[in-house]
């Protein structure tokens, strides 16, 4: 939503003199667009928080004074009578930067799912809610989302996760928005593939040539589509799977 207000085409004749503050969560949030929201949108005092609908909804914030690179590389950390850990798939705490699952408890936690107890022991063990996402925690106790578990790229035997190369591809000046996932590959079982949304002329090609060198190899995208818009969810969330079927669909096409 911020970012379709920084995009409007009255923005610049807005003013936004009497804001101050606000919130951003949902998805990452990068350090460009972190630096609009606070220099154009007048908002000094924003933050950005993570959560769930079944936590109430936020677990984790950052304060409003914080760093930019807290406020744009973390989710922040654990509010008050909040419990956070990093786990691997036994269950096991991560070191502190590993990856893992990030599990969430406190009063803000659901009881349950209603009439569902079978999805409620899934999701909640110990009083832990499992939130499906990829995190990690530096020694500061700040989160950092990576990307969901099952959307995950594994690659000839490496992880990779999309927020990093999302993150990575709205740094280049001509992309507005970018969504990463993975697509069936012959040779590495999976490969990755990237659709963006530009803000003015940029070729796929050049997008793809700009990409290498700058990140791992197995971090660049094996394709990248430029499109105009993405399936969203009513609230505002990149439908990701939606988008993979439609580019499955193209690749079928075009064979």
């Amino acid at each position: 939503m911020f970012l379709a207000v920084l995009d409007h085409p009255d923005f610049r004749a807005t003013d936004f003199s009497l804001l101050r503050t606000g919130i951003t969560a949902g998805a990452p949030c990068p350090v460009r667009m972190m630096r609009r929201m606070i220099d154009d949108m007048n908002m000094v005092d924003i933050t950005i928080g993570y959560g769930m609908t079944e936590t109430s909804p936020l677990s984790t914030q950052t304060s409003a004074d914080a760093d930019l690179e807290t406020r744009t590389e973390t989710v922040g950390t654990m509010l008050p009578h909040f419990e956070g850990r990093v786990i691997d798939t036994d269950g096991n705490l991560v070191p502190l930067g590993a990856a893992g699952e990030y599990c969430s408890r406190g009063p803000g936690v659901m009881l349950g799912y209603w009439n569902q107890p079978e999805a409620t022991a899934v999701a909640i063990r110990g009083g832990w809610m499992h939130s499906g996402d990829l995190a990690t925690m530096d020694e500061k106790g700040r989160i950092r989302i990576v990307g969901r578990i099952k959307d995950m790229i594994i690659r000839g035997g490496e992880n990779i996760y999309p927020a990093e190369v999302e993150a990575f591809l709205v740094t280049h000046p001509a992309v507005a928005d970018a969504t990463v996932f993975g697509i069936p590959d012959e040779r590495w079982g999976e490969q990755v593939c990237a659709w963006v949304r530009v803000k003015q002329e940029v070729g796929a090609q050049e997008l793809l040539g700009w990409c290498k060198g700058k990140i791992s190899h197995q971090k660049v995208p094996g394709c990248i589509r430029v499109v105009d818009t993405f399936p969203m969810t009513v609230t505002g969330k990149i439908q990701k799977f939606a988008i993979r079927d439609v580019e499955m669909t193209l690749r079928e096409k075009s064979q």
